[in-house]
């Protein structure tokens, strides 16, 4: 039997650890080398896509939200049942008034409209379009708590051992979590297991219902080689990316999570397969699935809701301003209803939504901005606006930097 006074030193010594261990581990941000210089970032990782060698990696198997990059997996799944005869690309998909009411990103279609399956593949890459990610989970499984579950046995049948998935959308919910490990392997399958699907991961456009829908990657542009797959975004997960490009037959897959603006998240990507093409390597070096399942602990948050707006313009297009908002709410509604007024006016190309916060008297509104129009539509527009008598100014880019005082009404 240990005595009283040894086991009161026990207990004090325990207490001494267990409280220099702290909290479960939270991941954290760093910074990664860019070509303008370091960025804060989260996990990232570069993978040889046929040996599955590592080429760089940090923090792969840290928690982290997936925001759209959990597309992928809807799209997975969707290649599956295509692959299986379950569904055809010409097939109609409908949306129940929960997918028709989903968050932006989404398509800007009338109620009661329906569009391909087909359709459907490219509107999840180029606009990452949320509601057309539920209606797809609602097709294939009936609902999306139970899409979410053949999400979740997909994961552990890929080893994605660190990843919980709760909607096929990637919308926020703090029980949604993948690593970068994790979203390596599921490009990885999206290539290996569905070779005559992943052209759409490249595809530059699409017209649904008149309207013209582009992809946003400039890494695809930036990149020589460069060939898909998926961005991601959310204001808890900050910008993200899972990426591939080709070079003298090899391929390479990369991920980096947790950026605060989306050109240091490519320029980044850039940097980082640079580094690996230039390795010298004989596919010795530790391989993908021997990395970590999972690290556990928390994903870490990039931008809280405060400062989660964008911190510049990154478009060369003419942007309409249709009113600044006293909640996010309102700004997104406005923004959503600007786009179907573009659809009603034959417009091809209806834009990108920025939404921007602006300060007056310690007051903070939210502006929103119709961005990135094509010549003479952004004039067109806001004639239609005033006509109406509602608010609505055209905005060149160069008008459109911080502070946004110009922006306050």
């Amino acid at each position: 039997m240990p005595s009283l006074a040894f086991s009161r030193l026990l207990a004090v010594l325990t207490l001494i650890v267990l409280s220099a261990l702290g909290p479960p581990a939270q991941a954290q941000s760093g910074f990664l080398q860019t070509p303008t210089g370091p960025a804060q970032a989260g996990p990232s990782l570069v993978v040889d896509a046929q040996s599955g060698e590592v080429l760089h990696q940090r923090d792969a198997s840290a928690p982290w939200y997936p925001a759209s990059l959990t597309k992928m997996m809807t799209l997975y799944l969707l290649f599956e049942d295509l692959k299986a005869g379950k569904i055809q690309l010409g097939d109609q998909l409908a949306f129940s008034p929960y997918a028709y009411n989903q968050q932006p990103s989404k398509l800007v279609l009338p109620a009661g409209a329906t569009i391909t399956i087909e359709q459907a593949i490219l509107a999840l890459i180029l606009r990452s379009a949320n509601d057309v990610a539920v209606a797809v989970g609602e097709r294939l499984s009936g609902s999306e708590p139970a899409f979410a579950q053949r999400m979740n046995a997909t994961a552990r049948r890929l080893g994605m051992t660190g990843t919980t998935f709760r909607n096929p959308s990637g919308w926020k919910d703090p029980a949604q979590v993948t690593t970068a490990r994790d979203m390596a392997i599921l490009g990885i399958a999206l290539m290996r297991d569905f070779p005559e699907r992943y052209g759409y991961f490249n595809q530059h456009d699409v017209i649904i219902r008149g309207a013209r829908i582009t992809h946003s990657v400039r890494f695809l542009e930036m990149y020589p080689g460069a060939d898909g797959l998926k961005t991601g975004f959310l204001c808890s997960s900050g910008f993200n990316i899972v990426a591939s490009a080709t070079r003298n037959g090899r391929r390479l897959v990369g991920v980096a999570m947790g950026f605060r603006r989306a050109d240091l998240r490519d320029e980044a990507m850039v940097r980082l397969f640079d580094e690996a093409y230039a390795k010298k390597s004989a596919a010795s070096g530790q391989k993908l699935f021997q990395l970590p399942a999972g690290s556990g602990g928390s994903a870490a948050t990039v931008l809280d809701e405060h400062s989660c707006t964008p911190y510049r313009y990154d478009y060369p297009g003419n942007g309409a301003w249709v009113g600044t908002y006293l909640t996010l709410k309102q700004a997104r509604d406005a923004h959503v209803a600007a786009q179907a007024r573009l659809v009603e006016l034959k417009q091809a190309w209806v834009g990108r939504e920025w939404i921007v916060d602006v300060t007056a008297n310690n007051s903070k509104r939210f502006a929103t901005i119709v961005g990135d129009l094509e010549p003479g539509v952004a004039e067109k527009l806001c004639a239609d606006y005033q006509a109406q008598r509602k608010y609505c100014t055209v905005k060149r880019p160069s008008e459109l930097v911080r502070p946004f005082a110009g922006l306050w009404r």
